[in-house]
């Protein structure tokens, strides 16, 4: 079966992606400690590229050290940093994939703190309620100079010979702070009114502007509801922004020169709706967790709250909350469909996706221009090319177990459902292959 929709190159204004498939951002702690990158970045971008997706939108590019989320992810945060994602890009265009830039600042909303900023800086001072770490609140001369991050950031993916930018809007970092009217709590013309929620980001898309000019692609990923209430087992309050309210948001998005929209959910992460799975993996998550117990109010609770007896009600709300889990692929294409209505700019959706014909059918009926796909894609970084040879569904799809979510703060990304696997040694050797080549091979004396 031809799945033409799929591989019809789609257009933006001043970018052309061979056809409808993004590698969604995610990325594990590859690179160095220092925020400089590494061969094992350029090889696990690379496996996408030639698993055939049209476009790779990078992991979390922190745009400064204090808006990482975790060490050892790759940085743009000065000049020194171009010659690596100029490596990046180029080995991505040896097979003809685009490459983006997700610029990003994880404000309050970080995994490992790192040593060098014991507090994360955000639209409010309170500590983020999953984990509990600690944070400021900025003050308009801080917000000025983030936004000058972000500008120098894009002017470095342009100058490494990128192909375009996304801001990272979405799921509870930095820009979602400000947006949220669950999360910001200023008094001051950054906060209240959503017109002052989001003036935030669309200073950064005007200063990206002034920054690169019209012609470097931008688009923008943004949590279309926020559902910041799903679990009340943390203690959430209200819900956050509304369809219509992220709709407005994108108006006002595409008016400031953004070129296009990434459909996502959820105000923090991870989160029940994203990334949506079959299964709380409590198990792994108690074995993995330990690394971040020092660093957040929640942390050492949450710990034991995943061991036990404890664990089973921890599991039993979070999958409560994401919902049945034969409702997984396409669980945003209705919002997805609602924010396309109302611009003129390309939608990409996120969520799952996985089998062809209901990315076929997405397209085909006004619902998205395209999708982007993480984990499907991490456990088989061929999906693409499966569905070029007129295939449906790999033959070992994704389970959703988000097995490789829990396990991703301490150990290597990679799919860790075992049963995807005739053994577990090939699974282990799956994951390892990101090392494989290796970034420099030592001479042996003699040889």
């Amino acid at each position: 079966m031809a799945f033409d929709a799929i591989f019809k190159p789609l257009q933006f204004r001043t970018l052309t992606v061979k056809n409808r498939i993004f590698r969604s951002n995610v990325a594990g702690r590859f690179d160095n400690y220092d925020g400089s990158g590494n061969q094992a970045r350029i090889n696990w971008e690379t496996k996408f590229a030639k698993g055939g997706v049209g476009a790779i939108i990078s992991s979390f590019v922190p745009v400064h050290l204090r808006g990482r989320i975790v060490p050892n992810y790759a940085m743009i945060d000065n000049d020194s940093r171009i010659p690596f994602w100029r490596a990046v890009g180029r080995a991505v265009h040896e097979h003809d994939c685009k490459f983006i830039m997700q610029l990003s600042h994880g404000g309050r909303q970080r995994d490992i703190n790192g040593i060098e900023y014991p507090k994360g800086l955000s639209s409010t001072s309170k500590s983020d309620p999953l984990h509990g770490f600690l944070c400021e609140r900025a003050t308009i001369p801080q917000i000025k100079e983030i936004v000058g991050y972000f500008a120098a950031g894009a002017r470095r993916a342009r100058e490494a010979g990128l192909d375009g930018v996304e801001l990272h809007g979405a799921n509870g970092y930095l820009i979602t702070q400000f947006l949220s009217s669950a999360i910001n709590d200023r008094k001051d013309e950054y906060g209240g009114p959503l017109e002052n929620r989001a003036r935030f980001v669309l200073e950064i898309v005007r200063a990206i502007r002034a920054e690169v000019g019209s012609d470097f692609h931008l688009q923008m990923k943004i949590s279309a509801q926020e559902f910041d209430d799903a679990l009340a087992l943390f203690g959430h309050g209200p819900s956050g922004n509304t369809l219509a309210e992220s709709i407005q948001v994108c108006k006002w998005l595409e008016e400031a020169g953004v070129d296009a929209l990434h459909v996502s959910t959820g105000s923090f992460f991870p989160h029940p709706r994203n990334p949506a799975g079959s299964d709380l993996p409590v198990e792994d998550l108690a074995r993995s967790y330990d690394t971040m117990i020092s660093n957040g109010e929640r942390t050492f609770a949450n710990f034991l709250l995943f061991h036990g007896a404890s664990g089973i009600l921890a599991r039993r709300a979070w999958n409560n909350a994401a919902g049945p889990a034969d409702e997984i692929e396409g669980k945003n294409l209705p919002d997805a469909r609602a924010i396309k209505t109302a611009v003129g700019i390309p939608v990409i959706c996120t969520g799952g996706f996985q089998t062809a014909s209901i990315i076929e059918k997405a397209i085909l009926d006004g619902d998205c221009d395209a999708v982007s796909a993480a984990r499907p894609l991490i456990a088989n970084n061929d999906l693409v090319e499966t569905f070029r040879r007129g295939q449906d569904r790999a033959d070992k799809p994704c389970t959703y177990c988000n097995r490789c979510l829990v396990n991703v703060v301490e150990n290597p990304l990679g799919c860790y459902e075992q049963s995807r696997f005739p053994t577990r040694e090939a699974m282990i050797a799956q994951i390892m292959s990101v090392y494989d080549p290796p970034p420099f091979v030592e001479e042996v004396a003699g040889v």
